[in-house]
């Protein structure tokens, strides 16, 4: 049995979703989306996430953190130096409290989930949905985005255990 929280990191909206493995079956546990206050200023913000998803790992403790990689869009910069500020509350959150974390870049996450590395998020949310035997789609697009991450972290663990 292994549990992972997926993550896909945001300065307005987070996504999280905490999902376990017993041997074929993998359900989520708790799933949501972090909401920052835009009025606050960025130290504000930065705190809230963190304590936001602290109380998040230490309610559901799970052993691993998936959480997609940083990326630098050149014509973009600020956006990344932006992201990197939350990424970093979900990092430090997981430090603290003893937990790996795993880095998947976004076009290996989408090939995990769909097939294909330039997946949409409609394809990722479609593939979530029938991946989990969900009723809807889950919605905001960070909420999918993070059941993915934590998905793609399952199969690569799956497949590490394969080859072992």
């Amino acid at each position: 049995m292994m549990k992972v929280i997926g993550v896909d990191p945001g300065l307005q909206v987070s996504g999280y979703a905490v999902v376990e493995q017993n041997r074929d079956e993998v359900k989520i546990i708790d799933a949501g989306v972090i909401r920052a206050d835009t009025r606050l200023t960025l130290g504000k913000r930065l705190r809230q996430i963190y304590q936001d998803i602290l109380a998040i790992l230490q309610e559901n403790q799970p052993e691993l953190m998936a959480v997609e990689e940083l990326y630098a869009h050149y014509k973009h910069p600020r956006t990344a130096i932006l992201m990197g500020h939350a990424r970093g509350m979900f990092l430090l959150a997981a430090a603290e409290q003893g937990i790996e974390v795993l880095d998947f870049a976004a076009t290996r996450v989408k090939k995990s989930i769909t097939g294909q590395g330039r997946a949409s998020k409609e394809q990722i949310q479609r593939a979530v949905t029938s991946q989990l035997r969900l009723a809807r789609i889950p919605r905001p697009a960070d909420l999918a985005d993070a059941l993915a991450i934590a998905l793609c972290c399952l199969n690569e663990k799956n497949r590490e255990a394969i080859v072992s």
